[in-house]
């Protein structure tokens, strides 16, 4: 999840950042999913991680029927912000509630997620150990639904115009994201092939879509942002870089100001369907 370290999950940053997230997210996999509750009543949708509540303001208004979203996060006001900005109404106009659970998602047992007719979560993979990936496959498929689970980084950066420094700082980036944690050694950008084969080794069908973050002068803020703290990430894994002649941080920071700048940060969406 690419986020600036200093300010967390702040609802500020995951706002700024919700458009584009709703931009990039892979649309396709959404019809599956509208086909696949075509003739729901009513559907519980279990969101881990949910931040703000963005992936339920995309998301409901995109599938039928009624719908109750149970949110998942362990930040009480991330919690209040979701559940106050839930988006009111389906595709077909039909009812959509939310209601808040605070924990920590990795410890969810299929008794938790009983009843839910889909699994959502966006930019958590990554952020995950690989036992903790195997124990949400186990989970997931244990409850028997689909998981749609959305913007995985995949270590991937395109600058325009390119730096010959760029490569370095993704692989220090890309470092840092598979860094320990607390005592957890985070799966980062290995995070797409990891789950796809926790699931695929449980019987489920995995579909794999693209879901880049297209950044430029249309986002300054946002693209600032993010460049801000993917370099002092990668400084933080490799320091020797910060000492490269040409005030790297500085120039590219100034470039993305003045709107000269276009990134794309890759991600990956996935579909889970049990065997």
């Amino acid at each position: 999840m690419e986020t600036i370290e200093s300010a967390g999950y702040s609802p500020a940053w995951l706002g700024l950042r919700e458009p584009a997230d709703a931009q990039a997210r892979a649309s396709g996999l959404v019809a599956e999913l509208r086909r696949l509750f075509a003739t729901a009543e009513r559907t519980e949708i279990h969101d881990l991680g949910c931040g703000t509540g963005s992936m339920g303001r995309w998301l409901a208004p995109q599938l039928p029927g009624a719908q109750h979203w149970m949110l998942h996060d362990r930040d009480l006001r991330l919690l209040e912000h979701a559940q106050a900005r839930m988006a009111p109404a389906a595709g077909d106009g039909a009812p959509v509630t939310a209601t808040t659970r605070r924990g920590d998602v990795t410890a969810l047992t299929p008794a938790d997620l009983a009843g839910a007719g889909l699994i959502t979560a966006s930019a958590l993979l990554d952020l995950l150990t690989r036992e903790e990936v195997d124990a949400l496959a186990t989970t997931c498929l244990a409850v028997g639904c689909p998981a749609l689970l959305t913007l995985t980084v995949v270590g991937q950066v395109e600058f325009s115009p390119a730096d010959p420094l760029d490569q370095e700082m993704v692989e220090a980036f890309n470092d840092h994201q598979r860094r320990h944690a607390a005592g957890r050694r985070l799966l980062g950008p290995d995070a797409v092939a990891v789950a796809t084969e926790a699931f695929t080794r449980r019987g489920a069908t995995v579909l794999v879509r693209p879901s880049p973050w297209q950044l430029g002068p249309d986002q300054a803020e946002l693209t600032t942002g993010w460049l801000a703290g993917w370099i002092d990430a990668a400084y933080e894994q490799r320091p020797e870089l910060a000492d490269r002649p040409g005030r790297y941080r500085e120039r590219r920071l100034a470039a993305a100001n003045a709107g000269e700048l276009r990134v794309t940060v890759d991600h990956r969406d996935l579909l889970v369907l049990p065997g």
